[in-house]
């Protein structure tokens, strides 16, 4: 069968909308993950202890299990034993989300200690209580020097969302498996599945390197802060 078959040219519009599930999957997830993984850092570095140990728990349990397990375990464990009947999409959003929290939150806190402690010495000699130089001195250097390690984030979510299919959701590499139950001919779908996911790959990291390049502290590495 030819690359260019009409069968797969009829297919195409198919499964290219699952470009907007998969990318639904990793923007959601991206802005979950952000939500939760800046308290967190904050939590780690400036928490009372309790706190600390119940961020570091999160994280051991959230980087420790293969994203497939935790799907099936929100998926068929936990959101049914509470009653709540969420759609598959849902769920893979939520469980990306929170796994990703875990990472980000590590990179966030490695940018907060990143900032020399004599910002915050400096901060509170001028009358600000903690609160307040974490606010508007610590956090917005570090979040801009935390960029580099999340902006990876999206990749890594990217090929991540391509095992949502276990729990049936529609995303790029489902519809590449139900057009290959219909006409055949699986070589040639997957090589489209991964040609697609490689632009949206290199597209995402063009346009998130362009949003680092923008918000990087100048001469940031080289002694200026």
């Amino acid at each position: 069968m030819s690359f260019l078959s009409p069968a797969i040219i009829e297919s195409l519009p198919y499964l290219l909308s699952g470009i907007f599930t998969t990318l639904g999957l990793v923007i959601l997830a991206l802005a979950l993950g952000l939500l939760m993984g800046i308290p967190m850092a904050l939590f780690q570095v400036y928490g009372p202890s309790p706190l600390k140990y119940l961020v570091r728990t999160y994280i051991w349990i959230f980087r420790g299990l293969p994203i497939l397990v935790l799907l099936f375990l929100f998926y068929f464990g936990i959101f049914p034993m509470l009653g709540f009947h969420i759609e598959a999409f849902w769920i893979a959003a939520i469980v990306l989300g929170f796994r990703t929290a875990a990472y980000q939150s590590e990179i966030f806190r490695g940018a907060i200690l990143s900032i020399k402690e004599g910002q915050m010495l400096a901060a509170r000699s001028l009358g600000m209580s903690r609160w307040q130089a974490i606010r508007t001195i610590i956090l917005p250097q570090a979040l801009r020097n935390a960029l580099p390690g999340w902006t990876n984030e999206y990749p890594i979510l990217l090929t991540d969302s391509s095992v949502c299919y276990a729990i049936g959701v529609a995303e790029l590499l489902t519809r590449g498996n139900q057009i290959i139950a219909r006409i055949g001919d699986p070589m040639t779908v997957y090589i489209v599945v991964a040609i697609i996911f490689i632009l949206l790959n290199y597209g995402g990291q063009w346009i998130f390197g362009r949003i680092e390049h923008r918000y990087k502290i100048p001469g940031y590495g080289r002694g200026d802060i």
